[in-house]
């Protein structure tokens, strides 16, 4: 007969396995669009339906998914407050990474993620230099005019990208703002083969971004740095870019940690 700390021990770990197939299927939801049925549940996850019902049974009474009319499940909105408070934290996590990029190149080093249809600046670092650039954190933005915004949508499916472009509008911030929805593309093409966008005088004339991707990011992420245009030249850019990269990679590889460190 097995003793009382094996009963325990049995009962943790179905605990455990059942907290991680919780969180499996809500970031299936959330890679499905945020709206699934079970049976896409079922059948995208392995789990027999019986195991799935019960789980989301579960998550609907702590109001992180809700059942929708149609009988289908969609992201509740419990987990809004989650994603902002976690959306904070990656934003102070990653500023001893913004300070790196500052101590070298001089430049403004800024973090964002995108949030819907828009770019959301969640940290930031001044440059030293008396003439600087400062974006608010907090401040939300248009992906189109901006060089986060093109690292944050490069490998989006272009039909995603023409919806959002669609539900935005494409306002002009300044006369080299890109306001054509295939020319935004063919930005982002050259973002993939480059591994970096610049923002060239499009979200503010007189100032030049450079931003990359943050790999692997939990969320979408990009770094970058902004500066005035006479200091972040063409030849300055051969120079900070291969800096962005490796900051990126070193600030994925520490969310990545499971360890904290």
């Amino acid at each position: 007969m097995p003793s009382a700390e094996s009963k325990t021990a049995a009962a943790n770990a179905g605990g455990v396995q059942s907290l991680e197939r919780a969180f499996d299927l809500l970031e299936r939801m959330a890679d499905a669009g945020g709206e699934v049925g079970l049976s896409e549940l079922s059948g995208s996850s392995g789990l027999p339906l019986p195991t799935i019902h019960r789980l989301m049974r579960t998550l609907v009474a702590c109001g992180y998914v809700r059942q929708q009319p149609n009988r289908r499940y969609a992201l509740g909105p419990r987990l809004i407050r989650l994603g902002e408070s976690s959306a904070r934290l990656l934003g102070t996590w990653a500023r001893p990474y913004l300070a790196r990029l500052v101590e070298e190149t001089g430049e403004t080093a800024n973090m964002a993620l995108l949030d819907g249809d828009e770019v959301v600046y969640v940290a930031q670092v001044p440059s030293r230099h008396s003439m600087r650039m400062f974006t608010e954190v907090g401040r939300r933005v248009l992906p189109h005019s901006t060089g986060v915004g093109k690292a944050l949508l490069a490998t989006t499916p272009p039909d995603e990208v023409r919806a959002l472009l669609a539900r935005t509008g494409m306002p002009a911030a300044t006369a080299k703002t890109i306001t054509s929805p295939d020319a935004f593309l063919e930005a982002l093409h050259l973002v993939r083969e480059t591994g970096y966008a610049v923002d060239d005088n499009e979200q503010e004339m007189g100032v030049r971004c450079l931003a990359v991707p943050v790999p692997d990011s939990p969320t979408a992420a990009a770094i970058s740095i902004s500066g005035p245009a006479g200091r972040v030249t063409d030849e300055a850019t051969q120079e900070i870019v291969p800096v962005l990269k490796e900051v990126a990679a070193d600030l994925s590889a520490a969310l990545a940690s499971t360890d904290g460190t």
